[in-house]
C-alpha cells in the first residue's frame, strides 16, 4: 500500500480551493471588502460578509478565527491607509 503525504504547497493549494468567495479580497462583499467599507463609513467593526445585494447574498455574521482575521485585515488596512467618508 502506498500512502502519499501532501507537501506543504499541495496542502496550501487544497486550502485555497476549499475557501469560498468570501476570502477573495478583490470581490465586492468579501470579508476584506466589508471590513474596509465599515472603516470607510466610520462604523464599528462587525465581522461579516455579503449583505450588499447582487451575487454577494445575505449578510453573514462570522465568528471563526480565520474569517474574523480576514475582515479585520480590511478594516485595519483602511484605518491606516484608506480614506474616510466625509459627512460634511
Amino acid at each position: 500500500m502506498y500512502i502519499h503525504l501532501m507537501t506543504e504547497d499541495e496542502q496550501k493549494a487544497v486550502i485555497r480551493a476549499l475557501r469560498d468567495w468570501q476570502f477573495d479580497r478583490k470581490r465586492h462583499g468579501s470579508l476584506y471588502d466589508r471590513g474596509s467599507a465599515d472603516s470607510h463609513y466610520g462604523r464599528m467593526p462587525n465581522p461579516h460578509y455579503g449583505g450588499v445585494g447582487g451575487d454577494s447574498g445575505p449578510l453573514v455574521v462570522v465568528y471563526d478565527e480565520s474569517s474574523v482575521a480576514e475582515y479585520l485585515a480590511g478594516y485595519e488596512y483602511n484605518e491606516r491607509y484608506g480614506d474616510k467618508k466625509d459627512y460634511r
